[in-house]
């Protein structure tokens, strides 16, 4: 990663080290600006987590690999709870206010090249929406038996995603309609981080209904065992292995 590309990094650093003012702008290539909740939202605790977030911890088991872990939020509530954790990031310095904050085990790489040397893992984390890093139905798909065979016979991926059905802003929808001209998913879009005077490459993120999901999932060896949902767009996925 380029050093000034590591937009979402130095947001995490700068509010870890105590600047609360930045936030971070999610760019679209057709675009359209808009502001994430701030970057609070990735040091909150277990007790203040949405409920669907709580129930997901209930299905977690074994060594874990989070994938995208920025801050480490949920890694570290686990670590606490006597899991073996791994966080993965591709942000640096993500990744060292995560060790700073008290994460053993991180590793800078991203998901398209996870291989053996990590291990072999009983769950997979993708929270925060991070089902979106797939990117689009191919690479999912790829990715998916991919981590088959980095995960036990028994694994499971708990993955959070948002329907981006779930709308009414005329931007949004102009987006879907425009992708489904380009033979595209409709909630795949492309972005890029800003913050301040940094700003991410640009980089495809992939967001489904959960009818959507199930279809990225057949015939890759994984299928829905149920939905967590959170009483508004956002859902999370517990899955296993066929």
């Amino acid at each position: 990663m380029k050093p000034g590309s590591d937009a979402f990094g130095h947001m995490i650093e700068d509010f870890h080290n105590g600047d609360t003012t930045g936030t971070e702008i999610v760019e679209r290539d057709d675009g359209y600006f808009d502001a994430s909740g701030g970057p609070k939202a990735y040091f909150t605790e277990y007790r203040d987590w949405l409920s669907h977030e709580k129930a997901a911890m209930k299905y977690v088991r074994g060594r874990v690999l989070d994938i995208g872990c920025g801050a480490a939020r949920h890694s570290l509530y686990l670590q606490r709870n006597g899991f073996d954790v791994t966080g993965i990031d591709v942000s640096p310095r993500a990744l060292k206010v995560a060790r700073a904050r008290g994460l053993r085990k991180t590793r800078l790489v991203s998901a398209t090249r996870l291989g053996p040397s990590l291990g072999t893992f009983d769950t997979i984390l993708m929270l925060g929406n991070n089902f979106g890093l797939f990117g689009g139905r191919a690479r999912a798909r790829w990715l998916l038996r991919r981590l088959k065979r980095l995960t036990t016979d028994d694994a499971r991926i708990i993955a959070e995603s948002n329907n981006v059905y779930d709308t009414t802003n005329p931007w949004h929808l102009r987006y879907h309609r425009q992708n489904r001209r380009r033979g595209r998913m409709p909630g795949r879009v492309r972005i890029r981080v800003r913050y301040h005077t940094h700003a991410t490459q640009w980089f495809d993120y992939l967001l489904v209904s959960q009818d959507e999901m199930e279809e990225v999932l057949s015939g890759t060896g994984w299928h829905v065992a149920r939905f967590l949902e959170s009483g508004g767009s956002a859902y999370i996925a517990v899955i296993e292995k066929d």
